[in-house]
């Protein structure tokens, strides 16, 4: 089992950076959450994860399982969610402003120019 986690976490960091060093705004968005996704499970694998125990300390339970990396996880799906939205809004601005959807600030050579008014010249 913590091979497969590993593996995931592994998998899926990976994709993140290459989508990440891609030239286009959608891939680099998705490589993003790719990185969140891989983050929250290795926070997951680090709290040691145990099933049916409660996240509570009671006195009839004979073990529990950490509250911190679930608190943890919650807190960054949160935050993720806000960035991605975020991202997702200046990437759109900076198509509509440079006409070209690349990240490096170059222009594709069979990308239609078209200026603010939405025409092209």
């Amino acid at each position: 089992m913590e091979f497969l986690v590993a593996a995931s976490i592994g998998i899926l960091t990976a994709v993140g950076v290459y989508l990440l060093l891609r030239a286009h705004s959608f891939p680099v968005i998705i490589g993003t959450v790719f990185l969140s996704y891989a983050v929250n499970l290795f926070l997951f694998a680090m709290g040691r994860l145990v099933i049916d125990k409660p996240p509570i300390i009671d006195k009839a339970a004979t073990a529990y399982s950490d509250p911190l990396p679930q608190a943890l996880v919650l807190t960054a799906i949160v935050i993720s969610f806000g960035m991605t939205a975020l991202i997702v809004v200046l990437a759109l601005r900076g198509y509509l402003e440079t006409g070209t959807d690349r990240v490096d600030g170059g222009r594709d050579d069979d990308a239609p120019v078209i200026d603010r008014a939405g025409e092209r010249p």
